[in-house]
């Protein structure tokens, strides 16, 4: 294989990629051999068709996937030798083929401009801890407590009122007729919580142990018996007991109960868990500042190609006139968007930052978690979907780089209390809504995609997408 590097004009340039005629022959004997076992013809028995009866009957095909192949493997390793990243897909261009013949083509290609990625590890950021006050984790315990009371039955003249938790049995009728799923044994409601049936525990205010209590209901919209929805049901209730709620009692028996080994370590499990919540959108603030940081940085030339298809995504669904009335705004975006996506991937590329199976799955996971209810529904999405499985891969692939830049760089450690974390999230989103109004507020990173050339001898659309990993 020769290759010869053209025209050159900035990042576009033409690969001149000639294949001598013995290798072309040599690829169509090849593929005559492997199809020889498989063809059953009249009069020859299997494996001896001569090649010349082949030729007759199938040379036009056989021509056609072996082109193909040594189209896809010649033009992948002219890339490769030259250490060339091609910015979307390259136009190839056939200019001598046919069988024993040599193989001209050429491919035109816009090169991924080169990058210089040593400044990232000057990047600063702000690191910030949270420290939680004792208070702070004492009012959460309290209200934890306040959560899961304790009740104690109350005597039998007692009535009960609002917060009290109220034992009784039932059995409903619709214009005095039972219905399936109309009895109820041991039922146990916290009047004021309102969730049984609506307005259900409100009409058991006052009522006392071993009281007789019609109460009116209506079955609600989930309710099994579908052809009972909306329909007014009679409750007679025989009440149970009474129990008034107790003041819980805040020792190591109640950090026990919560799974903790005392009191001692469920102070400190709640103080992390606060933590743990400003934590992931303070590193939100951080990713955000070392985004910013990045567009700072020069890319000397940016790939035509890419910023029209990137505009062309920002406004998708967008009528022409507007779009027109736009571009201006969108150009720009989508060259700091393609701009972001090369330098990350560039310093991805220099650390072998690299996404496993597992990762995926994890993040997989992560999604079920944010669904319940809906599992079965989200694996099929990705499962049908491969290009959300690739969304999903540049996600973690991005959250990668991020994090790696975070140990390189120099970040500049901060810790403050929990009315500071608060004050720096609301003056961050305050000055995101001023600045993106109208626009995603999440920054997208976009690269071009490192496609294999198409064997058609037309324009191919470039792709551009999240920053991946292949």
């Amino acid at each position: 294989m020769k290759v010869t590097i053209e025209n050159i004009k900035g990042l576009n340039k033409d690969l001149k990629v000639l294949i001598d005629k013995e290798t072309m022959n040599s690829y169509m004997d090849e593929k005559y051999e492997e199809i020889k076992g498989t063809v059953n013809l009249k009069g020859f028995r299997p494996g001896k068709v001569p090649r010349e009866v082949l030729k007759r009957q199938f040379g036009k095909a056989i021509f056609g996937e072996v082109l193909d192949k040594v189209l896809k493997e010649t033009s992948t390793k002219a890339l490769e030798e030259n250490k060339i990243k091609p910015a979307g897909q390259p136009k190839l261009d056939l200019k001598t083929y046919g069988e024993d013949k040599e193989l001209e083509y050429v491919l035109s290609i816009t090169e991924l401009p080169k990058v210089d990625i040593k400044s990232l590890e000057s990047i600063k950021f702000d690191q910030y801890s949270v420290k939680i006050d004792d208070s702070e984790t004492d009012k959460r315990i309290k209200d934890i407590a306040k959560n899961q009371p304790s009740f104690k039955e109350a005597s039998p003249d007692t009535k009960a009122k609002e917060g009290d938790l109220v034992a009784l049995d039932y059995k409903a009728t619709i214009d005095g007729k039972e219905f399936k799923g109309n009895e109820g044994k041991n039922t146990q409601l916290t009047l004021g919580k309102d969730l049984f049936l609506k307005g259900f525990d409100k009409q058991l205010n006052g009522v006392k142990k071993n009281d007789e209590k019609i109460v009116e209901a209506i079955l609600p919209e989930n309710f099994p018996e579908k052809e009972l929805v909306n329909k007014k049901a009679l409750f007679n209730c025989k009440i149970l007991n009474v129990k008034n709620p107790e003041e819980v009692k805040i020792d190591d028996d109640f950090a026990k109960n919560l799974g903790a080994k005392d009191l001692n370590d469920l102070k400190s499990l709640i103080s992390k868990q606060i933590n743990d919540e400003y934590k992931n959108s303070l590193n939100q603030l951080a990713k955000n500042q070392i985004l910013k940081e990045i567009e700072k940085i020069n890319v000397d030339e940016i790939p035509e190609n890419l910023i029209e298809e990137e505009i062309k995504i920002l406004s998708q669904g967008m009528p022409e006139d507007e779009a027109k009335k736009n571009k201006a705004k969108f150009t720009k975006t989508a060259k700091t968007r393609i701009k972001t996506g090369l330098i990350l991937n560039a310093f991805g590329e220099q650390n072998k930052v690299d996404v496993s199976e597992q990762e995926i799955q994890a993040e997989v996971q992560k999604q079920l978690r944010m669904m319940p209810g809906q599992e079965k529904m989200v694996m099929d999405f990705y499962q049908k979907n491969p290009s959300a499985v690739a969304s999903l891969r540049g996600t973690v692939y991005e959250e990668k780089i991020i994090n790696l830049i975070k140990e390189k760089a120099k970040p500049s450690k901060k810790e403050i209390s929990k009315v500071e974390a608060e004050k720096i999230l609301k003056e961050a989103h305050n000055h995101d809504h001023d600045h993106n109004h109208g626009e995603d507020k999440k920054t997208k990173t976009k690269t071009a995609s490192e496609k294999k050339p198409s064997t058609k001898a037309t324009k191919s659309k470039p792709e551009t997408k999240k920053v991946s990993k292949k």
